[in-house]
């Protein structure tokens, strides 16, 4: 199997000292190959583990798949390479039967990168997916201060990132209870996030009503889309969310917070669903 970190020989140089030689882990990165059916679907750049969740999650952000049912099954490929080794880099999965194949539109043209999960759609309406599971009537009603705990759970259930330092992580949260319930690493925040709903479908979880997905980078579009199309009502970031991710909650109703560190947070959309001992805060105008 494929590992998660690998160790590296390098130079560790200060101004004015001598450098010296030592090793360090860093976050492997290696491509996946996901097929459907038997056809290829898309390669992403990610860090192997998790790897069903990551094509259950790719399939319910694309919106081929929305119950786990509709995953039959998953397989690595053997014979991968000329020589026949199992790489454990291409993932075939099989839909169950009645279940509709990917729209050959869905169909990366090239390479989706560890930075990008968008990269290669065919086209710019190919990027808008309509999700089975609106989030505007979600009642989730959230604790500031409950909230503001989410990134310091989060930060202390990250293995690969205490080891290597650069690895992005998304968690999902129950709102109310603030209770974790499950966390996932990838050197891609979009992977991230795809092998938390896939992990969350196969738990037969969706939709994720009344959850916060919880990640430590920027709250992209993407992440926004994702995160609607498993259902979740709640968008938060350590960091600042793009103009598109609040203009895109707005438009579904969805809340995004953003630069959620220490006890405050700024919230870009959805204000009514952050309850705090004062007054409902509002958003930040677009």
């Amino acid at each position: 199997m494929s590992r998660i970190t690998a160790r590296r020989k390098v130079v560790r140089l200060t101004a004015g000292e001598n450098p010296t030689s030592r090793e360090d882990v860093l976050a492997v990165e290696e491509p996946l190959e996901i097929r459907v059916n038997g056809r290829s679907l898309a390669v992403t750049m990610r860090t192997p583990g998790n790897d069903f969740d990551l094509a259950a999650g790719f399939l319910v952000s694309e919106g081929v798949i929305t119950r786990n049912e509709h995953f039959s099954t998953a397989r690595y490929c053997a014979g991968a390479t000329v020589e026949g080794v199992n790489t454990y880099n291409v993932l075939d999965v099989s839909l169950a039967p009645g279940v509709t194949p990917p729209d050959p539109s869905l169909e990366r043209s090239f390479l989706t990168t560890s930075s990008c999960g968008l990269c290669g759609k065919a086209s710019i309406d190919a990027v808008r997916t309509k999700s089975a599971f609106p989030v505007t009537a979600d009642p989730l009603q959230v604790d500031a201060e409950l909230l503001t705990s989410f990134p310091e759970v989060l930060r202390d259930a990250q293995d690969v990132f205490e080891k290597t330092g650069g690895i992005h992580a998304a968690a999902l949260f129950d709102g109310t209870t603030g209770r974790m319930l499950v966390l996932r690493e990838d050197v891609g925040r979009h992977n991230a996030v795809d092998k938390v709903i896939g992990w969350a479908l196969k738990e037969d979880l969706l939709p994720l009503t009344g959850t916060v997905l919880m990640v430590s980078s920027r709250a992209s579009f993407e992440l926004a889309q994702k995160a609607l199309m498993a259902g979740i009502p709640v968008l938060a970031a350590v960091s600042a969310p793009s103009s598109l991710a609040a203009e895109f909650a707005d438009e579904v109703g969805m809340t995004v917070v953003g630069f959620l560190r220490g006890d405050s947070m700024v919230i870009y959309a959805g204000a009514e669903r952050i309850t705090s001992g004062e007054r409902t805060p509002q958003s930040v105008p677009g």
